[in-house]
């Protein structure tokens, strides 16, 4: 008998959502490929990215440690962030061992690649570009912010978010991932800072457009200040689309739970508040609409619901066999 393959998913993104969904799709059957941004540049990433010209490792890194396959203790070890008074104040190991990878390997591809092997990672894990990239955003008077760590705290509405250099070459893993793939995931992330500097490295969302996958947006469950304030589910799917050659998305997954007031009253020190989850806007736009409860609360801060949000994803890769 032949041996049935593997559903190939590839998912876009960075930050917290991307790491968080990773945990709980990992324990699928599943061919796992992440593409993670390389645009940060604040704390720890930004400062290994100017003193060494290496792409920022922060976001690669909390996505090795979601995938990786090691005992709790290892993992901790490569999170660890540093306290001290000196330069190793607020360096995180991890993000320094793949600093010294890329000097080892000559390439932060392959450092990348190897820091997989030695935390037995499930799955692959591909920067959007084997180089820096900055982020721009023209906001709504006309006035350029650069630099991702910056955007949020402009104090003004964004109009549109680019990528310097103009020359960004994604990398052909990448290309093949997104060409082979049965389902295709964005988000849960930053709107403007980790999820569009993905698909706006050239090929890279055109070849989004042009996969026959299966697409998924999972849509976050706050808005967040300086990026998408008082943004409904529609307008974080208008805002990808507007910096898209087409209207590529299939499905969008939505949490129905409410979250209880004593939380949004903590969120409503930082300007955010719940989604609003616009139905009849989302159908017109051509999206299926899947609801469920999708929300932990941990910390005093919510959360996707990690492995109710993989079997959701898995369903759907099911349901398209």
């Amino acid at each position: 008998m032949t041996e049935r393959r593997e559903q190939k998913v590839v998912i876009i993104g960075g930050g917290t959502g991307l790491s968080v969904l990773l945990r709980g799709l990992k324990k699928h059957p599943i061919d796992l490929t992440a593409i993670v941004t390389v645009a940060d540049d604040g704390g720890s990433s930004g400062r290994l990215r100017d003193e060494l010209n290496i792409p920022p490792p922060g976001d690669i890194r909390n996505v090795l440690a979601a995938l990786s396959d090691v005992e709790p203790l290892v993992e901790t070890l490569f999170q660890h962030r540093f306290s001290t008074k000196n330069e190793l104040s607020g360096h995180s190991l991890g993000n320094l061992m793949i600093a010294a990878l890329t000097s080892i390997t000559g390439d932060f591809v392959h450092a990348v690649q190897e820091m997989s092997k030695v935390l037995n990672v499930r799955g692959k894990v591909l920067p959007a570009a084997n180089q820096s990239v900055v982020l721009h955003a023209e906001m709504e008077d006309g006035t350029i912010v650069s630099g991702e760590s910056k955007i949020p705290y402009s104090g003004k509405r964004i109009k549109r978010v680019f990528l310097s250099p103009d020359k960004i070459q994604p990398l052909p893993e990448t290309i093949r991932a997104i060409r082979e793939a049965d389902l295709i995931i964005v988000g849960p992330g930053s709107l403007y800072t980790s999820i569009l500097p993905n698909l706006l490295v050239p090929q890279i969302g055109e070849e989004v457009c042009l996969s026959n996958a299966k697409k998924v947006y999972i849509c976050n469950l706050m808005t967040q200040a300086g990026e998408t304030l008082d943004f409904t589910a529609s307008d974080h799917v208008k805002a990808i689309y507007d910096h898209m050659s087409c209207a590529f998305m299939d499905t969008i997954l939505v949490n129905n739970e409410p979250i209880p007031e004593h939380i949004q009253e903590k969120y409503k020190e930082e300007m955010a508040k719940p989604v609003f989850y616009d139905v009849d806007l989302l159908k017109s736009l051509g999206l299926n609409v899947i609801f469920d409860e999708i929300v932990i609360r941990e910390d005093g801060v919510v959360r996707h619901d990690t492995n109710k949000v993989a079997d959701i994803l898995f369903q759907l890769i099911q349901d398209k066999k």
